[in-house]
């Protein structure tokens, strides 16, 4: 791919969380459930650091320079880089998060290798996808030849981010999906385990 759509469509990126603002609240209620508190964290594609600002994780990286404008104004210390290459120290975050963006990352177990150096030893990381065996999941699949973000996407079913985990030495300690009911008024409470959720959650700690 020799053009970045996030770089392109940042904007509407951007939008599709304020039209689609449940959803977007019930993904940061599952995600809030499971990330540690009061504990130095990064998202590992943080994107326009929308999710990062509700969830108070100061730090982030990502290859697009478009959207890490707006994650600026949104006062996170980013950086511009690769997730396979991450440009930090050895043993310097308590956790790292990566929220939807394991799927458009090229080398997924480099990705997770990359996170483990830079925890320290007690740390924890924390995985949110798009969980391609759901309803949800399956629907993105079937139809993101016509998405212009999914397109390049490769989504994961929870046993294959489980096996990716489990290679790159993180034991995976809790899960927690939401999405389960079509869109409400109201954002929907997280529940525990998978099966269900569009969207899902993966706690770990490294071993």
């Amino acid at each position: 791919m020799n053009e970045n759509p996030f770089d392109r469509y940042a904007a509407e990126y951007e939008e599709w969380f304020k039209t689609n603002e449940v959803l977007f609240q019930s993904e940061v209620l599952a995600v809030k459930k499971l990330l540690p508190k009061n504990k130095i964290g990064i998202e590992i594609g943080i994107g326009s650091g929308i999710f990062a600002e509700k969830l108070g994780i100061q730090f982030g990286i990502d290859p697009s320079e478009t959207m890490l404008r707006y994650a600026k104004q949104r006062k996170l210390v980013v950086v511009q880089a690769a997730a396979e290459q991450l440009p930090f120290i050895n043993n310097c975050f308590d956790v790292a998060a990566f929220i939807t963006s394991l799927c458009f990352i090229k080398n997924p177990s480099q990705a997770l290798a990359e996170a483990y150096r830079i925890l320290k030893p007690s740390g924890e990381i924390l995985i949110a996808i798009l969980d391609k065996e759901s309803i949800l999941g399956k629907s993105l699949e079937q139809n993101k030849e016509n998405d212009k973000f999914y397109r390049h996407a490769l989504f994961y079913s929870v046993n294959e981010i489980y096996e990716l985990m489990k290679q790159e030495n993180f034991e995976a300690t809790e899960t927690v999906q939401t999405l389960i009911e079509p869109p409400t008024k109201i954002p929907e409470i997280p529940a525990e385990g998978y099966g269900k959720g569009g969207f899902v959650v993966i706690r770990g700690k490294k071993k």
